[in-house]
């Protein structure tokens, strides 16, 4: 099991993650993509690689509107695991998005 991060390892860990917050125990951003296929495309890469790491992200699709939170729920809470979650997500969405 993943260890838990500390208030001060989350905030260092946000500071390298444009666009994400804190939510209680849980990493979430939100990213607006060019239209709803662009959207889901999104979703399908992230969904490969959350896959291959064997973690993967709670996401809201509404239209083009993507909501992204990540949580380790077996550590409960959040764990490194997370953070490398949040960066893959975050360089996919940076890609899309231009």
């Amino acid at each position: 099991m993943a260890d838990l991060l500390d208030d001060a390892a989350i905030t260092s860990a946000l500071d390298g993650l444009p666009g994400w917050e804190r939510d209680g125990d849980s990493f979430v951003r939100t990213a607006k993509l060019p239209s709803f296929p662009a959207a889901i495309a999104v979703v399908d890469r992230i969904a490969e690689i959350a896959e291959e790491r064997d973690h993967h992200p709670d996401i809201d699709i509404r239209w083009r509107t993507l909501t992204f939170r990540l949580s380790t729920h077996s550590a409960g809470g959040l764990t490194g695991r997370d953070v490398d979650l949040a960066g893959a997500i975050s360089e996919q969405l940076d890609a899309a998005t231009g």
